[in-house]
Parts: structure tokens; sequence; C-alpha cells
């Protein structure tokens, strides 16, 4: 069976997009798999939408451009705005319920896990663990790479400076991955 899987990963600069689309990039890559990763910068790092590109796949990339995504995970109301429309029919979204209604969801055409992950990571001592706690909904989710992988992950995207918050951050991919699992899709 073949292995693939595109999101697009989107919030406001400073909620850590990137760092969990590199991290997913790192975990595919250690599994083995092929991966695309690409960044958008620009005004989005001072407080706009930010996004990133994540494709893996056991086959050649084609292309690392998604124009309609199968996956997407959505920190923020101007994210699921932009980029909710382009998602696949049938698709997988993580929506950060903590700041984003849930009702906007088009539930009837996609799979939408709503999750409170500003609360689980507040729960967890540190709301910058939100964007590990989406992260970890989306592994549960769509199944594209284990938990454990992204958790084994994290030394290649967290530098050695930071290295003791390692712990903290795989706790947060775990409790995503466990609200996702409990409660399902909408």
């Amino acid at each position: 069976m073949s292995v693939y899987q595109d999101a697009i990963i989107a919030g406001f600069g400073g909620q850590g997009v990137m760092l969990i689309g590199n991290l997913l990039a790192c975990a595919g890559m250690d599994a083995g798999l092929n991966v695309t990763y690409i960044p958008v910068y620009g005004p989005e790092m001072r407080g706009g939408t930010a996004n990133c590109t994540v494709v893996i796949s056991d086959d050649v990339v084609g292309s690392p451009i998604i124009r309609s995504p199968l996956s997407l995970i959505v920190m923020n109301g101007p994210s699921l705005d932009k980029f909710q429309p382009c998602l696949q029919d049938g698709g997988v979204m993580i929506l950060n319920s903590s700041l984003i209604d849930p009702a906007k969801a088009e539930k009837d055409r996609v799979r939408v896990f709503a999750v409170p992950v500003n609360e689980i990571a507040d729960r967890l001592g540190n709301t910058r663990m939100a964007n590990m706690v989406a992260l970890g909904a989306y592994a549960q989710a769509t199944g594209i790479v284990p938990v454990k992988r992204i958790q084994d992950s994290l030394g290649s995207v967290i530098s050695n400076h930071y290295s003791h918050m390692i712990p903290k951050n795989a706790a947060a991919l775990q409790a995503g991955a466990d609200y996702a699992a409990e409660h399902g899709s909408m």
C-alpha cells in the first residue's frame, strides 16, 4: 500500500507553525520516507498568518507545492478562512478550538478534530507547546507517522540549548494524540 500525506500547517507568526512542520518532515525522514518542507516567510513573522507545507510519501515527491491539501492544521481564525476552502473533500483538519469556533468548520465536507490545544498546553505548564499538542493530534488523526517517531525526532529540531524541553514537548505530543483518540472527529 502506498504511503502519501500532504499538509498545510498555518497560524499566527510565533505559534511554532514552522517548528512543527520541520519536526513532521524530520520524523518522516527518520521513518525512511521521502519528504518536502516549505516554510512561507515574510510579514507573517510579525503576527500575520504564517504557514508551511509538508509532503510525506514512500514514493518520489513530484512537487512540494500543495494547492488542494489532504490535511490541514489551523491554529487561528485567519488560517481557517484562508486554507479551509482548499482542503480536499474528506480531508483531515486539526482545528485549534481554543482560538477558533468549531462551528465555522465545514464538518459535513471534511473530518474535523477540534482540539483545545492552548488549554491542553496550559495544563502541561506551557502555552507555547500548543503547537506540539496540535501535531500530536494530527499524527493520531492521519496515522502518517507514529507519535513515538515524532517524539524521537525532537532532538533534530530543538537545539541543544533547549534540550531540557524535549521531555515536555514529547508529553505535549502525546497529550494531543490522546485527545484526538479519545474525542475523534466532529
